[in-house]
């Protein structure tokens, strides 16, 4: 269970490569869901289920970043139920970018030039591993319950990662992107704690 910020590294385990398949990736279409498909939350459910039941057959534990998207280091998102929803104990992640001339979650540029400039500059990361999570048993009948609760134990640990709270969610991520490209698309009232301070003119937009 990790908090997101760097997504460029993301390409590197693309479906079918060499490194993703080493490491039991398990692959989704985020907008997938049909009658003859499980969606997200449920093949994430069911690999949880069967690392907590020892049917797995042996495979890595499964890293999550229930937030569901990224964001500039200094924020924590909302967490998604789907990571939870098998009611299986977690052990929660958070990491720390050092500060460098470059930010790793500029997203609003090619991916051309966001590597080459991350690789045009140095950064240090570091992660730091809780103590492991276990869920009482109204937890594990609610996940959106045990979601919050441990999103708010992360929050608690200030003195390693200073993260804020935001309810901002993939939506309003989106949203931003499109005004900072200058398609002219209103946000609702509140900041967007993404990639730092937006624009002069995007903050008149959400004012």
């Amino acid at each position: 269970m990790q908090n997101s910020i760097y997504w460029r590294g993301l390409p590197g385990h693309a479906k079918g490569a060499c490194c993703s398949q080493h490491m039991d990736c398990l692959f989704v279409e985020r907008e997938e869901k049909s009658a003859n498909t499980q969606g997200v939350s449920g093949k994430v459910k069911e690999r949880m289920q069967a690392a907590a039941g020892g049917t797995d057959g042996g495979a890595r534990p499964m890293l999550l970043f229930p937030e569901g998207t990224t964001t500039n280091g200094e924020y924590l998102l909302p967490f998604k139920s789907g990571a939870f929803l098998a009611g299986a104990p977690v052990q929660p992640v958070l990491i720390r970018y050092g500060k460098g001339r470059v930010s790793p979650a500029w997203e609003s540029i090619d991916v051309k030039w966001q590597i080459f400039l991350m690789m045009c500059s140095t950064h240090s990361v570091t992660a730091y591993e809780l103590p492991v999570y276990i869920p009482s048993q109204d937890e594990k009948k609610d996940a959106l319950l045990y979601a919050h609760n441990v999103r708010e134990y992360m929050l608690s640990f200030q003195n390693y990662v200073p993260l804020r709270s935001s309810d901002s969610r993939l939506q309003d991520k989106r949203a931003y992107h499109t005004i900072v490209l200058g398609q002219g698309l209103v946000l609702k009232k509140g900041p967007v704690p993404f990639e730092g301070s937006p624009p002069s003119q995007v903050n008149k937009k959400l004012q």
